[in-house]
């Protein structure tokens, strides 16, 4: 009979360097929650982050431009006063015009908003430097844009298809019935092509942004579910046994 390795099999430098990368995983996914967490917050004008905001970054908000939806949203806090960002409103609802750019709103985008929103930067922001840049995004906010999706969705499915493989090759030297195995090992990649493909749907579906946090949370569940087993079978689960042995 064919035989499998294990995590008994393994020696004491794989598993440290198999440690080391689920732990510096974990750490990246806890740092990539809070990525998430302030990228979307707050579009819906209330603090925290909700599946309405999720909806809003991928359908848009009709009823009100980019620019607007981002000072009433997560560009908020910049502000540094109601009345700042008052000023850029009524600009907006008023045609959006040169003449009030150059009087009233520059200067406020120039003190507190130019040190993202500029080539300088390097982010990858929309740029608040010239008056037709800014007059752009006065247009109605349609969310994420179909180019914006398909660049994040190769990285995030190159990335974490590459994270998920890694992970799932050290969570195969558990011992678990195979059945187990198999299914915990398939959960996240089906989750993250599923959360993928329901940004796009959200763009015409909104409600669609109830699976994009179902699938999103399925897949880190099931991730942490890998690393914690795999720790603790790891470095655990051997000396149990042997004490278990020796009683």
């Amino acid at each position: 009979m064919r035989q499998y390795r294990r995590f008994s099999d393994a020696s004491m430098s794989e598993k440290i360097l198999d440690s080391m990368f689920l732990l510096m995983i974990g750490i990246a996914y806890f740092f990539a929650i809070l990525q998430t967490y302030y990228t979307h917050q707050g579009r819906d004008g209330k603090p925290g982050l909700s599946v309405q905001d999720v909806m809003i970054a991928y359908y848009g908000k009709h009823e009100q431009t980019r620019l607007g939806a981002a000072i009433v949203g997560p560009m908020a806090g910049n502000f540094p006063s109601e009345k700042a960002k008052q000023d850029v409103l009524d600009w907006i609802e008023n045609g959006s015009s040169e003449e009030g750019y150059q009087a009233k709103v520059k200067p406020i985008l120039d003190r507190n908003c130019i040190m993202c929103h500029s080539q300088e930067s390097g982010m990858p922001v929309p740029s608040l430097e010239t008056y037709d840049s800014v007059k752009a995004l006065t247009t109605v906010d349609t969310g994420a844009s179909i180019q914006t999706l398909v660049r994040v969705s190769h990285i995030h499915l190159f990335g974490i298809g590459f994270i998920l493989f890694l992970v799932g090759r050290i969570f195969l030297l558990c011992e678990m019935p195979v059945l187990w195995k198999r299914v915990i090992v398939v959960i996240p990649f089906v989750a993250i092509m599923l959360d993928i493909m329901a940004w796009y749907i959200t763009k015409v579906v909104p409600s669609f942004a109830y699976v994009v946090v179902f699938a999103g949370g399925l897949m880190g569940i099931s991730l942490w579910v890998q690393i914690l087993l795999s720790g603790y079978q790891m470095w655990f689960l051997k000396a149990e046994r042997k004490g278990e042995e020796d009683g």
